[in-house]
């Protein structure tokens, strides 16, 4: 099954829902960058969280969010856009620890729970816009939420998870989340409704892997007699790196730089940080980058 998002209002539009299945996209981003158990988890959380919220936007609206706290993966750094792609990395890869008190993995622990939660919104303006707020949990999910509370405003309810495989390598056997919004004048019934769904409903990578759909688990959390489906879209890791791009970056570094790169290493490669992609440059085209950087 592809991945993909589900948007809908439920309650005669007093909430707006959506849920996404992004047991693929994390399988890319685990292989892409060879992440451990508990970086996995993370990063596979954050991911999902992001598709969440580029979904909120439109057109070539962007976003980044980037995770830093004391933990010891260090930054989580995620790309995402309006149109289901999302690409992203941690700063330690290689990350696992003993599972927590609940038996489950320890994403807390390896994320931290001292640092920020940012979100930098490319809306096609002069400047971008800039949001941040302290990590309140370090589990993620309840990052996000604090984060739309408190800097969009927005009473919100996320929920993000990544079922990983104890016999298998480690490798992602799902992963996905949901994201549950109050719009103004929603009732005292409704907001107690869905505080009992909330509370009830299992992790999402469980309802995933036993063969769930992202709109059944709407209808599980909003009540299926209640759920109006808007829109559907499939959503994917995706980068647009290219060697071109880079060599654009490379000419910048100039004549004596590009200089010492030809005769010493007699070439470079490059190396993208979101998708592991890697860039071979001879030392003949490293001479035609130079030529560039001094016309």
């Amino acid at each position: 099954m592809k991945d993909y998002l589900v948007k809908a209002l439920a309650f005669n539009g007093e909430i707006r829902g959506m849920a996404v299945r992004t047991t693929e996209t994390v399988k890319v981003a685990q292989e892409r960058h060879d992440t451990w158990r508990a970086a996995t988890a993370a990063l596979g959380r954050t991911l999902t969280g992001s598709l969440l919220l580029g979904a909120m936007h439109k057109n070539e609206e962007k976003l980044t969010v980037k995770i830093q706290a004391d933990g010891p993966i260090g930054a989580i750094i995620v790309d995402a856009d309006s149109k289901g792609n999302v690409k992203g990395y941690v700063q330690n890869p290689e990350v696992n620890l003993a599972p927590n008190a609940l038996g489950k993995i320890d994403v807390r622990g390896a994320v931290g729970t001292n640092g920020t939660f940012s979100v930098v919104k490319d809306l096609g303006l002069k400047e971008a816009v800039t949001g941040q707020v302290p990590i309140v949990s370090g589990e993620i999910a309840e990052d996000f939420t604090y984060y739309l509370a408190t800097s969009e405003q927005v009473p919100s309810a996320v929920g993000l998870s990544v079922l990983v495989d104890n016999q298998a390598d480690d490798c992602v056997k799902a992963a996905g989340g949901f994201m549950i919004q109050v719009m103004p004048g929603a009732s005292e019934d409704t907001l107690a409704e869905i505080e009992k769904r909330l509370a009830d409903i299992p992790q999402v990578s469980n309802l995933l892997d036993a063969g769930e759909t992202p709109e059944k688990i709407l209808q599980r959390l909003l009540g299926e007699e209640n759920v109006e489906i808007l829109e559907t879209m499939p959503v994917q890791f995706a980068c647009d790196c290219s060697k071109e791009r880079f060599a654009a970056a490379i000419v910048t570094l100039g004549e004596a730089e590009l200089s010492q790169m030809i005769e010493e290493d007699e070439g470079a490669e490059a190396v993208c940080h979101f998708c592991g992609e890697k860039y071979q440059y001879n030392a003949d085209e490293l001479r035609e980058l130079r030529d560039e950087a001094v016309k």
